[in-house]
């Protein structure tokens, strides 16, 4: 045990001096400190600009506005109703919309939410009752900005516009402010439910949706009108609309977002274990056909035996692979509990799942047995190969076979969905750890993690037998690059020497 952990302790140490471990320690602390702010500049909060050409006296216009600005407030309400009951802020004003949540937000509640102040008066209320370090509410950007139609473009005949339009969608001179959507609605309208509307890009659907809705609704005016219906009974009957009563989980409590939050520590697990097998697998790998085309093995198989060369370089690629998750965990716990934001927000109720004894266990050895039954083989190229060239021959198509089930795999599982993929993965010992961690987080038959892990265990120990008998059987075998037969042969000579 000795020997092994001297080798193990020069394995680590070799690794830890290259610069390459280092700068992949820090990718993840770097990403989560950048995330915010790129971000910030990924994403575009610019509200669409939209001008509105009413022949018809401004009402159209007027009604288009106000939709714009109701959906807006809508919006916020949500938003804001999510936030207060995310963090239990009802308290802050109990008869506020807000802090209601099973309700569509209609005309009525926004006119209250208007009347009450608004956001800064609700801003205002919950900073009563918010702790000092909680997160602040971050209102959501308005969708569309209603911007005044230019004079010559207004008093343009119609026929005119397709031409003219272009200039202001698409300026010449790259320094004008471009408009997103220009909207004409004739003189006839009423009579005639034709409109035009130019659009910048692809029109959006919510866009047409909400302008259709507000044209619709004037139109039935319009006709109710015609038909003898006085105009405040018009209007009253084309805003007619149900009171939607609404029941919504909790933020997190949504059976599909449930299930995703938990699934972030499993899927986390599986992600970390296949990227640090990869980066300390290849730098063991590296190592090891190193040291043969350096002609070091002999001298260091003059003091020790294969199985405790083997076992050594084994523990000492565990031991790396296993600081770097440590560093990386250590790195989203501080973010999760340090910070405040989004990736606050998704870390720590993602750590439910380590209340749970069983999982941890279960995350724990999948994690190690998994570790064990890949570095095995990474342990046997390097056996078998004089350089790296010959070593990358054997490596790309063994990961290959263990990354292209993986990748479907975590698709399925994001997707919410099992199958018969996720089934048979779950029970072949190579992919084995991969989908019961990525399965721990929807849920998995108690059975079904205690028969894979008992296969898995057989299935590690057989392979550490036979990639035994192999490693010592090809470290002083050089210049001989050998065939499956060969290979086969060595695993069976049982450490008797192969010629």
């Amino acid at each position: 045990m000795k020997n092994i952990l001297i080798v193990a302790a020069r394995e680590f140490r070799q690794i830890a001096s290259m610069r390459s471990f280092w700068l992949t320690l820090l990718i993840l602390p770097v990403a989560l400190s950048l995330g915010p702010i790129a971000q910030r500049f990924l994403r575009d909060d610019r509200a669409d600009r939209v001008i509105v050409i009413d022949r018809t006296g401004g009402a159209e216009a007027r009604s288009i506005e106000q939709r714009f600005a109701a959906d807006r407030d809508r919006d916020l309400l949500q938003k804001l109703s999510r936030y207060v009951q995310r963090h239990k802020y009802e308290s802050a004003d109990p008869a506020a919309p807000w802090a209601r949540h099973d309700r569509w937000y209609d005309e009525a509640d926004i006119a209250r939410f208007r009347a009450s102040g608004g956001l800064d008066a609700a801003l205002a209320r919950i900073d009563r009752v918010k702790p000092a370090d909680a997160p602040t509410f971050k209102p959501p950007t308005a969708d569309y900005e209603i911007v005044p139609a230019p004079p010559a473009l207004a008093a343009m005949p119609d026929d005119r516009l397709d031409a003219a339009v272009k200039g202001y969608l698409k300026p010449a001179d790259g320094k004008t402010k471009p408009v997103d959507y220009i909207l004409l609605v004739p003189r006839d309208f009423g009579s005639s439910p034709l409109v035009k509307l130019w659009a910048r890009s692809e029109a959006n659907g919510t866009f047409i949706a909400a302008v259709q809705d507000v044209l619709t609704r004037d139109l039935r005016s319009r006709f109710l009108e015609s038909q003898g219906v006085s105009p405040a009974a018009a209007q009253t009957a084309s805003g007619i609309a149900p009171a939607l009563a609404i029941s919504t989980p909790p933020p997190g409590g949504g059976a599909r977002e449930a299930m995703l939050v938990r699934s972030i520590l499993p899927l986390a697990a599986t992600y970390l274990l296949m990227m640090s097998l990869i980066l300390s697998g290849s730098w063991m790998l590296q190592g090891t056909v190193e040291e043969r085309s350096n002609k070091l093995l002999e001298t260091v198989l003059a003091c020790i035996s294969p199985e405790e060369l083997m076992y050594g370089k084994l523990l000492g690629t565990i031991a790396v692979g296993l600081s770097m998750i440590l560093a990386w965990v250590a790195c989203g716990v501080a973010a999760g509990y340090a910070t405040h934001g989004v990736i606050a927000d998704l870390i720590r109720p993602a750590l439910d799942p380590l209340t749970s004894p069983g999982t941890i266990f279960a995350l724990i050895y999948f994690f190690l047995a998994g570790y064990v039954t890949i570095s095995v083989l990474f342990l046997a190229i390097g056996g078998m190969s004089d350089s790296m060239r010959e070593a990358q021959g054997y490596l790309m198509p063994v990961l290959l076979a263990i990354l292209m089930p993986i990748t479907l795999l975590l698709q399925a599982i994001l997707a919410g969905k099992g199958g018969i993929l996720v089934e048979v993965l779950t029970w072949v010992p190579l992919w084995t750890p991969f989908a019961v961690l990525a399965r721990l987080g929807i849920g998995i038959p108690t059975w079904e993690v205690v028969g894979s892990g008992l296969v898995l265990a057989v299935f590690a120990a057989i392979s550490l037998v036979l990639v035994g008998r192999l490693f010592r059987a090809s470290l002083l075998a050089q210049g001989q690059r050998p065939s499956l037969r060969e290979v086969a042969a060595r695993m069976r000579a049982g450490g008797r020497e192969v010629k």
